[in-house]
């Protein structure tokens, strides 16, 4: 396709960290591309999320790990990036559980540390009397969530690569099996193939061409501190928390529980705070006693959409052929890297060139019982609609 202003070879629907991944990796291989956003860059969880880029059970894992220390080479910008990560533990089913984790990555090659409590007191100087050790991750790491968006975009125009905000995807249009174009307030834009990255908006777009994508959207919560001295391993885990310690030494930290609710088409009807800031503020100060005094200096309250079974949908549909989908359920930023790669592999070639990924297929939900939602207790109350 000749490149115009009302079309690309590829549009990629959604600004956030994924679709902008695979923007800027489709940018890279040469292709035209327009990523197509209803608000502006990373405005939702891509850009307020913990940061960290540890994600052992995916079959992304292996290419996660060899891309992110690469990333601010190849993009050309920073992202902030700290390798390693240390998660503590309060309980004795918390040590047990990481004490599992570490035997699981180890037998995937990955050097993990058990560390005792004097140890983990030693490494995170924030946490308390009442650590009782926890794992040293020889590996993973953090990232600023802001600032690697800002990077995505920025390396994706570089390249070529065209964004345009405030332009909502409204429909898609197909023709003969193919999807042709999207349909905007700003027009119709051309496309010869299609990346749908969209979050919660996913499953609304789908569904007039046939293909249902099963998701549950649900409120998430994060909080940021004032503060604190620097440590170390600024990517500290446990609790039930994920989290990172920012280059100021402000504490960001999130870990449900989440509340569900509905969406329609076009996103959330409304997004009030939810009551959780309190719960999580207590539970950063079990987590880290030295930081108790802390103020909470900002929240935020955002969509995460949720797959039933917790995992990635990454897949180029046969119906419409040339459609690739991409919901990442909650874990999108530190698999970035590697599911942007995978996305531009299924775009162009059909087929992912560095892993095996067939279990983040959608087909994998094809006898999902209609009230899967209602079966798992997912469904909104009458209160938070």
């Amino acid at each position: 396709m000749t490149k115009s202003a009302n079309g690309a070879s590829v549009i990629v629907i959604g600004a956030g960290v994924t679709g902008l991944s695979a923007a800027w990796w489709l940018a890279r291989s040469g292709v035209d591309v327009i990523v197509l956003d209803k608000g502006v860059v990373g405005w939702e969880a891509s850009s307020r999320n913990g940061g960290g880029a540890s994600h052992y059970q995916s079959p992304l894992f292996d290419e996660e790990q060899r891309l992110w220390p690469m990333m601010d080479e190849m993009l050309g910008y920073p992202t902030e990036y700290q390798r390693e990560r240390v998660i503590i533990a309060v309980s004795e089913r918390q040590l047990h559980h990481y004490h599992y984790i570490a035997g699981m990555c180890g037998d995937m090659g990955y050097q993990v540390d058990k560390i005792d409590a004097q140890q983990a007191r030693e490494m995170v100087p924030l946490a308390g009397d009442n650590c009782l050790g926890g794992i040293h991750l020889r590996f993973g790491g953090h990232a600023n969530p802001q600032r690697t968006v800002q990077a995505y975009a920025w390396a994706t125009q570089d390249l070529g690569g065209r964004i345009i905000q405030h332009c909502p995807a409204l429909r898609i249009e197909t023709s003969g099996g193919r999807a042709t174009g999207v349909v905007t307030p700003q027009g119709t834009f051309s496309c010869d193939a299609l990346v749908v990255a969209a979050g919660p908006q996913i499953a609304g777009l789908m569904a007039p061409l046939g293909v249902d994508v099963p998701l549950a959207a649900a409120r998430a919560e994060m909080i940021v501190t004032e503060p604190a001295p620097l440590m170390r391993w600024g990517g500290v885990d446990g609790n039930g928390l994920y989290g990172r310690q920012t280059l100021r030494g402000n504490l960001a930290y999130g870990g449900g529980p989440h509340e569900w609710l509905d969406t329609d088409p076009a996103g959330p009807t409304a997004r009030p705070a939810t009551p959780l800031a309190r719960n999580l503020a207590r539970r950063v100060a079990e987590l880290l006693p030295g930081a108790a005094h802390l103020n909470v200096i900002r929240s935020w309250s955002g969509i995460i959409e949720n797959t039933p079974d917790g995992r990635p949908i990454i897949d180029r549909l046969t119906h419409p052929e040339n459609v690739t989908l991409a919901t990442m359920s909650g874990v999108g930023f530190g698999l970035s890297p590697a599911s942007g790669h995978a996305i531009r592999d299924l775009v162009i070639d059909g087929q992912v060139s560095f892993a095996e990924i067939d279990k983040l297929a959608l087909s994998r939900f094809a006898d999902l019982a209609p009230d899967w939602r209602s079966q798992r207790g997912w469904e909104a109350l009458a209160s938070a609609a």
